[in-house]
């Protein structure tokens, strides 16, 4: 039996666009306890849905990184990260899974990291046996037994300084049969900024650890920048598909009140819970908590991601969904009323 293992490299340039090679798959040969290598795809790109339905040996590969880039217009900012984007690449596993997980620090960083994962039963998310110095490696094993979505972070001393500098991700535990069927799946992540300079003020910005014990951040942003979600770079769908977004807050310390401007989720995993819940308009999801929404898009237009705590909006928490199709007349129409009362309108 043969199987294709790809060798993923990855950069970002922060907030800016996303620059992915993937060099031809080498042929390899499985053996009897089958390993097969994680697909990690830099945000906001999903993994495809696991088609395979018996466990297997995962091996997980991801390297930290700490470097500058774009926080908003003119706002330079050091970022340390997972797989050299925030948030981190999402990792897509299997119910019943072996997984090994591989963390190596890249040999320019300053500072030793580590990675606690939500998923894994067992001391510290695995951070026990993962802090890491710079050039080296760590690695250790665990049974994905939960299925579910869930964050992973640093969590190397002071924890939430290595959180608020953008070093989280989620991964998804597919339950033993898969996920429901939808035709476009998207990552989000929120998190925090604590920059020593007001918001928008120009030039690179170095952390604030005042801020950040105040609990008083100057940006809170999806996919690690203000703008990251517009534009270009908004998600696309067409009328009558249906969306899934994979959605976690990183913090470390601000919660979410997720909502998509015009439109309802058909269903709402509460903090990434088995059980859906159905026609929900704003979803809660905690510091260091996930949740799965579901909806099916029924007309045409841009339709406006936020954390309904609107604040926070003008901190950058704000992304788009550009919808393409036909107009749908009998659900969302504009009237055209005419003026009256001596304008001279007709």
């Amino acid at each position: 039996m043969k199987k294709a293992v790809w060798v993923l490299a990855a950069s970002i340039a922060l907030g800016t666009g996303i620059t992915l090679s993937l060099w031809s798959p080498v042929e390899e040969r499985a053996q009897a306890s089958q390993k097969i290598t994680a697909e990690l795809l830099p945000p906001p790109r999903v993994p495809p849905p696991i088609t395979r339905r018996e466990p297997a040996t995962v091996v997980v590969r991801l390297e930290s990184f700490e470097k500058r880039g774009r926080l908003a217009d003119g706002v330079e900012y050091e970022f340390w990260t997972f797989g050299d984007s925030v948030p981190a690449p999402l990792i897509r596993i299997r119910e019943g899974d072996t997984v090994e997980i591989h963390l190596k620090n890249h040999s320019s960083s300053k500072f030793a990291h580590s990675i606690d994962l939500h998923a894994v039963t067992g001391p510290g998310g695995g951070a026990k046996f993962t802090l890491t110095a710079p050039g080296q490696e760590t690695a250790f094993t665990w049974k994905a037994l939960n299925p579910g979505l869930y964050v992973y972070h640093c969590a190397t001393p002071m924890v939430s300084h290595h959180i608020a500098n953008g070093m989280y991700g989620l991964i998804l535990v597919e339950p033993k049969g898969g996920l429901p069927r939808v035709d476009r799946e998207y990552y989000v992540m929120q998190g925090e900024f604590y920059t020593a300079g007001g918001l928008g003020e120009k030039g690179f910005q170095a952390f604030s650890f005042e801020k950040m014990f105040k609990e008083q951040p100057e940006y809170v942003v999806f996919n690690g920048s203000s703008g990251s979600l517009r534009g270009k770079n908004a998600l696309q769908a067409k009328v009558g598909e249906k969306i899934r977004i994979f959605f976690g807050v990183g913090g470390p310390n601000v919660t979410s009140s997720f909502h998509v401007i015009g439109e309802i989720f058909d269903r709402v995993y509460p903090e990434a819970a088995s059980e859906a819940l159905r026609n929900v308009q704003t979803t809660l999801v905690p510091a260091g908590g996930a949740t799965m929404v579901e909806f099916q898009v029924n007309v045409p237009g841009t339709f406006v991601l936020v954390d309904h705590s609107l604040t926070r909006v003008e901190k950058g928490a704000i992304g788009e969904l550009t919808v393409e199709g036909a107009e749908v007349s009998e659900i969302f129409r504009p009237e055209r009323i005419g003026l009256t009362g001596g304008t001279g309108a007709h």
